[in-house]
């Protein structure tokens, strides 16, 4: 029985698992195997740091989810997922773990075949980080007679429009990278070693904001300086911060695993002109995607009026300008569907978030400025209020 504070009512539950069956039908699915931790938390509301090993969240056309995994992790399962049914927790034996003689997709094939699935024709998830190729060949040798295919987005996609208690926990993780970023602001000086200023935005972001506590991001803060800024994914290391250089901070707020990212740029000492004018243009620019940001519209609307005020003030952009956000475990943010880029012909919908992530590498360092945004009936709204500019201490 659950016994965690539950996040959403099971009603909310029983929605997503309509909305998902009607996925599964119009694929021609008899069931799913979902080890995706965000997806398998989106359907039942399991949340533990089990992702290392094999789990997941099999559905089928008619009754409950049945979470499936370690055995010590079924604890977990009973206090977090809104199944009332021990029957609908099932866990595998410890000595399955990490072990070369046999694997956990053994067991679930046999569990599969328990459930009289062993002809069925069933969607896995192939493309993700937490389903292997051992796992998928261990699988089919346990399952000779059924049809597995890939699912792969399918419960992401149903993901894509956020309920309003959804967007309510987003709101809290926004005002929680407010006060992260208002840390950097308050903290960031020549001579900081750039671990202790990490350690002070983690403190803060896990502290949280207006009484609601922070939960831990689905990426680490990424925080290069100078050179390194030239690179998007580098972290941090001891090294002091220093005069003339800029630093992007790429971080986000988390509570109840809702995820809102949010990205600046630091300088410490005189802003040279060729980032003044990067500034200009990528904030010209973001107005110009904001714009297109409305119900009706095409992701790709927002990335080609982007690009094109980008284009005009003499920069360019290669990569997709913005993906879709929401609950997630680590090692991704993003929610896999959605992205602002040319070709991404997706419409608009209310209740559909993301990261409108206009970033500019220049030869000599980085320029992030960034806006997690939801579309709204009428247009959009910004999740945060964290000043749209350069941030400059000297």
């Amino acid at each position: 029985m659950t016994t965690y504070e539950k996040n959403f009512t099971t009603a909310e539950y029983q929605r997503r698992i309509v909305k998902t069956r009607r996925a599964m039908d119009a694929a021609g699915l008899d069931a799913i195997v979902i080890c995706d931790p965000s997806n398998m938390s989106w359907l039942t509301g399991y949340d533990g740091w089990s992702f290392y090993v094999y789990q997941g969240v099999v559905l089928t056309m008619e009754g409950e989810p049945v979470w499936w995994g370690r055995a010590m992790d079924a604890l977990g399962a009973r206090r977090t997922v809104f199944m009332e049914n021990d029957d609908n927790i099932r866990g595998y034996d410890d000595t399955f773990v990490q072990n070369t003689e046999k694997h956990p997709m053994e067991e679930l094939a046999r569990l599969l075949c328990e459930f009289g699935l062993e002809k069925a024709k069933i969607g896995v998830e192939m493309d993700n980080y937490y389903y292997s190729a051992t796992a998928h060949l261990k699988l089919l040798e346990g399952l000779p007679d059924a049809k597995v295919t890939d699912c792969s987005g399918l419960v992401n996609w149903q993901r894509a429009v956020k309920s309003e208690r959804e967007i309510e926990y987003m709101q809290r993780a926004a005002r929680i990278v407010e006060a992260m970023h208002e840390t950097i602001r308050e903290m960031a000086e020549p001579g900081m070693r750039k671990n202790d200023l990490i350690a002070e935005i983690y403190a803060t972001g896990i502290r949280g904001a207006d009484g609601y506590w922070g939960d831990y991001p689905a990426i680490v803060p990424m925080a290069p300086s100078g050179l390194d800024a030239t690179a998007p994914h580098l972290t941090w290391d001891d090294r002091p911060m220093e005069v003339n250089e800029a630093t992007f901070f790429e971080i986000a707020g988390a509570h109840r695993r809702y995820q809102c990212p949010q990205s600046r740029t630091l300088f410490l000492g005189e802003v040279p002109a060729k980032y003044r004018k990067a500034e200009k243009a990528v904030l010209n620019a973001i107005e110009a995607g904001l714009a297109q940001a409305k119900p009706g519209n095409q992701a790709q609307d927002i990335a080609n009026a982007f690009n094109a005020t980008l284009n005009k003030a003499g920069f360019e952009k290669d990569s997709r300008c913005g993906y879709a956000i929401g609950i997630s475990y680590p090692p991704d943010w993003g929610e896999r569907t959605i992205s602002f880029r040319r070709g991404d012909t997706t419409i608009l919908e209310p209740g559909m978030t993301f990261h409108f992530m206009p970033a500019l590498w220049l030869d000599d360092g980085g320029l992030e400025i960034t806006e997690p945004i939801l579309i709204t009936e009428d247009g959009h709204e910004c999740f945060c209020n964290t000043p749209r500019e350069i941030w400059v201490k000297k």
